[in-house]
């Protein structure tokens, strides 16, 4: 008998068992659907020796100094700044739009006060932003809007970026200063013996029993467990009651080349060439020393597993009916990017796990204080 039943390996389903078993001393069943733990954070050494992440490439930053210290307990970590280039009008320069891309682009010599305003003369009037088109073309007008993220939107998500969600071009930022790291958050390293091996230590706990090749539909009418955490999608739970939320998919091409460096850094965005987004090699992500390189080629898709929720207006409304079902039903706690239907970094979704095991924790009373207070009105009876 099991207290818990958790569905998914990945950093909510990981994340929570872990505490329900060392915070609570209770008994937890982790069944995934795939072959291995860690859900999309999976990577794995392949036939050249290289260790690549299975699904894309997935880079640690956080300004969450509890997700960071949480997760410093299972892992060492390596420091590592990510760097992105695009390959636009046959030159490779830096994304985010920062001075040196302009520059480069355009050869100009602009300083960042003069960049201001050469930004602002371009940038269109919007009077409300609603879309990812609207936040791009405010900011650095239509020219710039359409050589970065026209293209690489559309073939990201399927659709005209103007049916986008703002959120989903709100992330990138302008700047006018020559820093080209993609983010600038506090935390930012990779774990040195990579994510896989995070999660096994995440896992290993002597409460916690891991099922793999197990899907929730053989599980869900068990009589062994009690309480259920759902990292899954969160329509599929329901059984697509209200017609499926829209998802979008990737697929990989995974090639080993014989020679130390295939590109300057670790991800280059096509916007305006190729099928595929982008060209990742992981070698720059985790320092490998390798007389071979391995690089992934990535296309986005309608079809396969679930990566990312759709930012429509149609689909929050769909969504909104199955979280009211959620709320609805007893003893089930859905986390993490599929089951909340949100885009969600990884720091993030652990962060979401962190508080939600806290809420848990609120509510239930643990069994050790349950115990002793039998134990005393034992003894007091």
């Amino acid at each position: 008998m099991f207290d818990w039943l958790v569905v998914g390996t990945g950093f909510a389903g990981s994340i929570i068992a872990e505490r329900l078993a060392s915070q609570r001393d209770e008994k937890v069943l982790v069944i995934d659907r795939r072959s291995h733990i860690g859900g999309n954070a999976f990577d794995r050494y392949d036939r050249a020796g290289i260790l690549i992440h299975q699904y894309g490439p997935h880079i640690f930053h956080t300004n969450s100094k509890a997700v960071f210290d949480y997760l410093s307990q299972f892992t060492e970590w390596r420091p590592y700044q990510h760097r992105v280039l695009a390959e636009v009008d046959g030159m490779q320069v830096p994304i985010p739009i920062n001075l040196t891309t302009v520059n480069r682009l355009y050869g100009l010599s602009l300083t960042s006060t003069e960049l201001e305003g050469w930004l602002a003369a371009r940038a269109e009037t919007v009077e409300q932003i609603h879309t990812a088109e609207d936040v791009v073309v405010s900011t650095v007008g239509r020219e710039l809007y359409e050589k970065f993220f026209h293209g690489y939107t559309k073939k990201q998500w399927g659709v005209e970026p103007s049916q986008l969600d703002k959120s989903v071009t709100a992330r990138i930022p302008t700047r006018t200063n020559t820093d080209d790291r993609y983010f600038c958050d506090k935390y930012q390293f990779m774990p040195t013996a990579g994510y896989t091996r995070m999660f096994e230590r995440i896992l290993d706990h002597p409460n916690i029993e891991v099922m793999l090749d197990t899907d929730y539909q053989y599980v869900k009418s068990s009589s062994r467990f009690r309480r259920l955490i759902f990292t899954g999608p969160i329509d599929e739970f329901f059984g697509n009651r209200y017609g499926k939320l829209p998802y979008r998919s990737l697929s990989f091409k995974h090639v080993s080349l014989n020679k130390r460096r295939h590109q300057p850094v670790a991800v280059v965005n096509y916007p305006q060439t190729n099928d595929y987004t982008r060209v990742t090699e992981y070698k720059h992500l985790t320092g490998q020393e390798h007389p071979q390189t391995s690089i992934t080629y990535e296309y986005p898709s309608d079809h396969g597993d679930p990566y990312y929720p759709v930012p429509r207006p149609e689909s929050a409304e769909l969504f909104k009916k199955y979280e009211s079902l959620a709320l609805a039903t007893k003893d089930v706690w859905f986390v993490g990017r599929l089951a909340t239907y949100r885009y969600y970094n990884m720091d993030q979704v652990a962060g979401q796990a962190l508080a939600t095991f806290r809420r848990i924790d609120e509510a239930i009373e643990r069994p050790i204080r349950r115990m002793r207070v039998a134990l005393h009105a034992e003894l007091t009876a």
